[in-house]
């Protein structure tokens, strides 16, 4: 199927289309610049130029594609709201386009936290963090399946890593840790934060593309939860700089998130779905053998 991907040349977005065209299927990518079409070119896929504000961009890359995947969304903190608003007009615009056909609508979302457990896909996004703000926009995503799209969700960890700890908020925290030269936690560290390695992720938008029947919630989970004092003593062993407690604002929008416990479970996207994540886990991704230097995710 000719497959239209929004992020397409992102950190997932690199190893999606890949996995994408490895499945027989063709690749449409959404490109706001030159390097992401160029990247794209060369990875096998025809690159659409446009933003996520491109409406009218978007909802033409949908209609004349086979299937969607939503990955793209505008990380940007200091106006969270817009990028939640920009990307709920984006979603908006490809049920326009597949409305009535039923063809896949795959998105990515956010995991909820749920005070004294893991997660589970039968959790309802509103338990998420007050730094989500995108369960409305998973739940916009649900419901298209009322208009004959077979729309389903992804949700997926703060960190989807790949060597080096590239990708996500691990990423992020070891930049900060560059930056300062101490790798820092808040609290006593003990927050367990789910991750998973990128091709696994891949993997798993193909199988919902493929398979995924409507209104569906999958989790990208391969690791239930990873404490932050383990990954940032990992960060630390890697940067030789020294580990400890810091005050939240010394990571940034980060400091909001380190001291929630988060944990969440993949069981029943395993059982429905037959994934099994077989990449490393995050903290073997933090190894000296498997370093390359963590890029902006």
């Amino acid at each position: 199927m000719k497959v239209f991907v929004t992020g397409a040349s992102g950190h997932i977005g690199q190893a999606l289309v890949p996995e994408l065209l490895a499945g027989g299927h063709r690749v449409a990518g959404l490109a706001r610049s030159d390097a992401a079409a160029d990247a794209l070119d060369g990875m096998g896929a025809e690159a659409v130029r446009g933003t996520l504000s491109d409406l009218d961009t978007i909802r033409e890359g949908a209609a004349a594609a086979d299937g969607v995947i939503h990955l793209a969304f505008i990380h940007d903190f200091a106006d969270f709201a817009g990028a939640v608003d920009t990307d709920r007009r984006a979603i908006d615009a490809i049920g326009s386009a597949l409305a009535g056909t039923d063809r896949p609508l795959i998105a990515a979302a956010t995991l909820p936290a749920v005070p004294g457990r893991a997660a589970t896909e039968a959790d309802d996004g509103d338990t998420a963090n007050g730094l989500d703000g995108r369960a409305a926009n998973a739940r916009a995503v649900l419901e298209l399946a009322g208009q004959g799209v077979r729309s389903a969700i992804v949700r997926l960890p703060h960190t989807v890593h790949a060597a080096g700890g590239r990708g996500g908020f691990a990423g992020s925290l070891f930049r900060i840790a560059r930056r300062a030269g101490v790798s820092g936690y808040v609290a006593d560290g003990s927050a367990r934060w789910p991750a998973v390695h990128v091709d696994d992720t891949a993997r798993l938008f193909r199988i919902a593309l493929e398979t995924a029947p409507a209104a569906h919630v999958l989790h990208a989970v391969g690791e239930e939860g990873v404490t932050i004092i383990d990954t940032a003593t990992a960060i630390g062993r890697e940067l030789n700089v020294p580990v400890r407690a810091v005050d939240p604002d010394a990571l940034g929008f980060l400091g909001r998130l380190a001291a929630i416990d988060k944990p969440a479970s993949s069981i029943l996207t395993r059982q429905r779905f037959g994934w099994t994540p077989t990449g490393p886990g995050l903290l073997e991704d933090l190894n000296p053998s498997r370093w390359s230097q963590p890029a902006e995710s």
